[in-house]
């Protein structure tokens, strides 16, 4: 049987369990071997990673054909408006191609845990929100989408991966799921079951300060 995790990863927490120049990693807060990330998330962004032990589920998750909605809340720099939002959703150009028609709404300031360290801001200039649900993986994408159309995102979570939600878990608080995967079934189908929720080794709450 598979198993899924669903980790809230932190913010300046690198998308491994090992890292030579010392930083934050996933072995602070999950203590499991033979598990690997479905996917990446970037060393400053926040929120859903999965990872899982099996190796056709992390294909059936990652692979590109299988078009797995990625959902995005950013914090961008400025008022972003209707004509940045437009542009978005009918794909922007960057230095490695188009990218594909997004789903873009602005949206009012999540209610989510505060960031550590916290975010910088300019004092004359404003920040928003907007949510953004996209099904490619470049490299750092949503920031270059952002930053495209003038406004650069100061802050990433990424609420959800297909059906899988954030839900209330907190920076560095995971769930496991127990997966039955018939062959050549969709993600969307999969049957799961939800354990108890943890923060790290076995009840240990995370950290809350990184350097």
């Amino acid at each position: 049987m598979a198993r899924l995790f669903l980790l809230n990863k932190p913010y300046q927490v690198m998308c491994q369990f090992t890292d030579k120049e010392g930083r934050t990693t996933l072995a602070e807060y999950i203590n499991e071997k033979g598990i690997y990330p479905a996917g990446r998330l970037d060393y400053d962004s926040e929120g859903l990673l999965l990872l899982t032990n099996d190796g056709d589920l992390n294909h059936r998750i990652t692979h590109p054909s299988q078009k797995l909605p990625k959902t995005y809340w950013i914090q961008v720099e400025g008022d972003i408006t209707k004509e940045a939002i437009a542009k978005l959703r009918e794909g922007v150009e960057l230095k490695d191609g188009r990218t594909k028609p997004a789903k873009v709404k602005k949206i009012e300031e999540p209610q989510v845990w505060p960031r550590n360290p916290p975010v910088r801001f300019r004092a004359n200039i404003p920040t928003s929100w907007a949510e953004i649900v996209i099904t490619e993986g470049r490299n750092r994408q949503v920031r270059r989408m952002s930053a495209s159309v003038g406004f650069p995102t100061l802050r990433l979570i990424r609420a959800s991966i297909g059906h899988w939600h954030l839900n209330n878990l907190q920076p560095g608080e995971f769930i496991v799921e127990d997966i039955h995967l018939p062959k050549k079934t969709h993600p969307s189908s999969m049957k799961n079951r939800p354990t108890k929720r943890t923060g790290g080794f076995g009840n240990k709450r995370p950290r809350k300060n990184h350097k």
